[in-house]
């Protein structure tokens, strides 16, 4: 089973739907984890467009990178410039990957304007999930 890792600055969006993603798509083949630089909250309107998909993502957590220190990883992938130029290196000779996603919690307008931002983003994800 790989070990997976995605990293972004707050773990709030695009780390935690490509946690849920290849936890979904990936079925038993990956064991999937997601942290932040600087965590905060998971954003509700990430959650909604999981739930779009049928995946709760609801039960997951912020978490920061101390979290996962001293553990490896098969893969640790970036979703976001700012979380690549900051992030750690892991042991295990863990593959680094980068995907730079915008970031759907900076979107301004109303909610289904921002919703049209988180859906888009979601499914940027979902794409570059199916390819690797």
């Amino acid at each position: 089973m790989k070990r997976v890792l995605f990293v972004c600055t707050g773990n709030s969006c695009r780390s935690q739907m490509a946690e849920g993603l290849l936890k979904h798509l990936g079925d038993e083949r990956f064991e999937v984890f997601s942290a932040g630089t600087n965590p905060s909250t998971i954003h509700p309107l990430a959650i909604k467009a999981m739930q779009e998909l049928e995946m709760d993502i609801s039960g997951q957590a912020s978490k920061g990178l101390a979290v996962f220190s001293g553990k490896a990883f098969d893969n640790l992938i970036t979703v976001c410039d700012l979380a690549r130029e900051s992030c750690p290196v892991f042991p295990g000779g863990a593959l680094p990957l980068h995907w730079s996603f915008e970031d759907p919690a900076g979107a301004d307008g109303s909610e289904e304007e921002r919703m049209g931002v988180f859906r888009r983003v979601r499914d940027k994800i979902r794409r570059q999930i199916e390819q690797f």
